[in-house]
Parts: structure tokens; C-alpha cells; sequence
């Protein structure tokens, strides 16, 4: 089983740091010492600390403290007929990418490359699957590693947000479209960890699905390298409106849904 891609630690670590918050600010406004911000980012849980620090960083204290304690992880999705996920390494860090397939017409999109494309490859095979379009939620490295060789042995169309250029990928905008049998598949702009990262949603299957590449985790968030208010916004108006039932495929760590992240993630507990 997949583990959740951070910890508490983590967490705190990326709100801090969003935010520009220095340790002995953040221990002044929550009343404890910049040693003991330290400690807590080091993995020396405290739960009042937790408590203390979570809404100076608009963090939920409830939710955090959930997952400092290992109290939460996303539901286990059941056999799904129509999407895969494929966790490959990439120098040490595990990497997401998937396919999704319309099951009438047996035609498919992958998502991402991860760093190597073959169990993608294999597993299109063994279902029958043309594999028609290559959709990249953003251009950092991990996600795009072994685009030529997806590439080569699909054939397949290439696309990637406008924000990233890729070589040998057609750029493309909010709002653009595709049809894939009897899918369709939306474009939602959902920068803020990267400069152009693109949330691709698929109706059209029993439930809705939402790739989102690094913009957001089970239970966390992509770190707003580029903008974190702009990451916190783009995931709240453009992710989390999404149906509860929506599958969501993050880029690392486990799937979930919106539902659960509403409930549980400690970015927006607090704000449902």
C-alpha cells in the first residue's frame, strides 16, 4: 500500500515556509519557543504543540494531529475497471503516473510518464488499450522521465500546459477540451507548486476523476514553489469543488477523493 506522500513534520514544513514564517516567529504567535518549532519539524510530535502552531500556518489542528498519529489514511480504492495507477522510482522518490480508458472503445489516455513507462505499457496491452493521448500535468522531471519511450511505442498525441513547454508536446491552455470515446476531459488550471500545473478531469465513467499531478496529496499539498496563496486557492476552487465521489490521482503518494480531503486534509479541513 502506498504511503501517504508527507508526514506532519512535512506538513507544518510546507505552510511554514509558504507562508514565510521564520521558527522563532512562528514560535512567538503560537507561544512556544523557535527550539521547539525545530523539534516538531523534525518529527518530535507534541500534540498541544501541533494544536499551538497549526492556525498561525491556516493549518486544521484536528486533522493534523490525525496524521501525526498515523489515525488516517484514504480508503483503499476498489477495483476499478477503467483506471490504473503505476508508481515507478525516480531517484529514490516514488512517482505516480496513470491511464484511463473509456471501457466501450478500449481507447486511453495516459497521464504523466513517471520514470519508466513499461509496466504502463504492459498494461495496456494485456487490456486492449489504444492509447491515444499523453496529458502532463506539469514538466518536472519525475513526471516526464520517459516521455520519448511512451511516445515512441503509442504514437500517441502529446500535450502539455502552455505555462511548462515540453519538447515535442503541443502546449495548451485552461478550458481545452478532449473527447476520448465516450469521455470527456477538462482542463483546469491549478498552478502554484509549478508554473503551469494542469488538473485534467474525466467524466463520463461511474465517477468522475480528477489527475492532478503535485498540485494536490492525500492529506497534503504539492509546496508552493512558484506561489503558495495562489496552490491553496487553485486546489480550493478548482479541485475541491469537485463532487465529493470525484477519484482524485495525485502524482504521489495514494488516490483518494474529494470527499475524504475535505474531511481530512489539514490545508482545508477547516474551510468545509
Amino acid at each position: 500500500m502506498i504511503p501517504l506522500e508527507d508526514n506532519a513534520a512535512d506538513i507544518v514544513g510546507k505552510a511554514q515556509r509558504g507562508l514565510g514564517i521564520s521558527d522563532s516567529e512562528l514560535g512567538d504567535k503560537a507561544g512556544v519557543s523557535a527550539q521547539t518549532i525545530r523539534k516538531l519539524r523534525d518529527g518530535d510530535f507534541d500534540e498541544s504543540v501541533l494544536l499551538s502552531v497549526a492556525p498561525v500556518l491556516g493549518l486544521d489542528g484536528r486533522t493534523l494531529g490525525e496524521i501525526a498519529n498515523g489515525e488516517w489514511r484514504p480508503k483503499k480504492m476498489e477495483s476499478l475497471d477503467d483506471l490504473a495507477q503505476f508508481t515507478t522510482d525516480y531517484n529514490g522518490m516514488a512517482v505516480n503516473a496513470y491511464l484511463v480508458w473509456d471501457p466501450a472503445t478500449r481507447v486511453a489516455a495516459a497521464f504523466d510518464t513517471g520514470a519508466d513507462s513499461r509496466e504502463m505499457l504492459r498494461s495496456a496491452k494485456h487490456h486492449k488499450l489504444d492509447v491515444q493521448l499523453i496529458l502532463l500535468t506539469h514538466a518536472h522531471p519525475d513526471h516526464v522521465a520517459d516521455l520519448p519511450g511512451l511516445r515512441e511505442e503509442t504514437g500517441a498525441d502529446v500535450f502539455t500546459p502552455a505555462r511548462e513547454p515540453v519538447p515535442g508536446a503541443e502546449p495548451i491552455d485552461e478550458g481545452k477540451k478532449f473527447r476520448l470515446g465516450g469521455l470527456q476531459i477538462d482542463t483546469r488550471l491549478t498552478w502554484g507548486h509549478s508554473a503551469g500545473g494542469m488538473t485534467y478531469v474525466v467524466t463520463g465513467l461511474a465517477r468522475p476523476i480528477a489527475i492532478v499531478g503535485d498540485s494536490l496529496f492525500a492529506g497534503s499539498m504539492g509546496g508552493g514553489n512558484i506561489s503558495y496563496r495562489d496552490a491553496l486557492q487553485n486546489n480550493l476552487e478548482k479541485i475541491l469543488t469537485l463532487p465529493d465521489e470525484t477519484i482524485i490521482c495525485p502524482g504521489h503518494g495514494p488516490m483518494t477523493t474529494v470527499g475524504e480531503e475535505k474531511q481530512h486534509n489539514p490545508f482545508f479541513a477547516a474551510k468545509f
